[in-house]
């Protein structure tokens, strides 16, 4: 019974410490979410059994390094707090070991994950040249990072209302440079006419400027043609 009470103590103990270390080390969060960000893509992917061992393996000793270099930290400020040449040399070397062990999980994951995302990116290059959704939608994602990061860069306006350029504008032409490549003369002629609308109503609302909006349209519809020259 006592044998029993004593195995329980040792794994509070051993619970207590992996909490401290969670509440108290910054790297050790980052350790963490990460490897279950690991775990979770891992699950995407066909691993061998050897594959998730190594994956496993290379995430627990960058968990147990940070723990060490965590525990290391805490005795040398207990002997002393005072600046002294072999505290230095401790928690270098510790810090080292983090390291090591952090570029050991980074080669694993680089090998392990290398040849599933090629595969995965020669799927979706063959995807997109089946498919003009693809591409329209690829597009339509750099688009909208391209005006957040305009926006923010001029300094004016919100992600989603006012600024240089107008995503609405870049988005409405986005569609209709798709349509341009996908589709008959006569639909393009009416997305286009509602594209010029959608630039008119941008502007007699206030939003934005005329210049603004032209800049939004040559933006959309640039990035557009070239996802369609890559892709197809």
């Amino acid at each position: 019974m006592k044998k029993t009470r004593s195995i329980i103590e040792s794994f509070n103990y051993a619970i207590s410490g992996i909490i401290y270390a969670l509440k108290t080390q910054r790297n050790m969060r980052i350790h963490i979410i990460t490897a279950v960000l690991i775990l979770i893509a891992s699950s995407f992917f066909s691993f061998s059994s050897v594959e998730l061992l190594l994956i496993l393996f290379a995430i627990a000793l960058v968990i147990i390094a940070e723990m060490v270099n965590t525990a290391i930290e805490s005795v040398v400020d207990l002997v002393t707090e005072k600046y002294h040449s072999l505290a230095k040399v401790a928690k270098n070397v510790a810090a080292g070991a983090v390291m090591i062990a952090a570029i050991n999980a980074i080669g694993v994951g680089y090998i392990l994950f290398y040849k599933k995302f090629d595969n995965l990116t020669k799927v979706f290059l063959i995807k997109a040249r089946n498919s003009h959704e693809y591409i329209l939608f690829v597009s339509i994602i750099l688009i909208a990072f391209s005006v957040i990061v305009l926006k923010t860069k001029s300094g004016y306006g919100s992600p989603f209302s006012g600024g240089f350029p107008s995503g609405h504008s870049a988005i409405a032409f986005a569609i209709l440079t798709a349509l341009f490549f996908t589709s008959s003369s006569t639909t393009f002629i009416l997305a286009f006419l509602l594209a010029i609308l959608v630039l008119e109503a941008r502007v007699e609302a206030g939003v934005h400027t005329v210049a603004e909006v032209i800049a939004g349209a040559a933006l959309g519809a640039a990035i557009t043609c070239l996802m369609f020259w890559i892709f197809t």
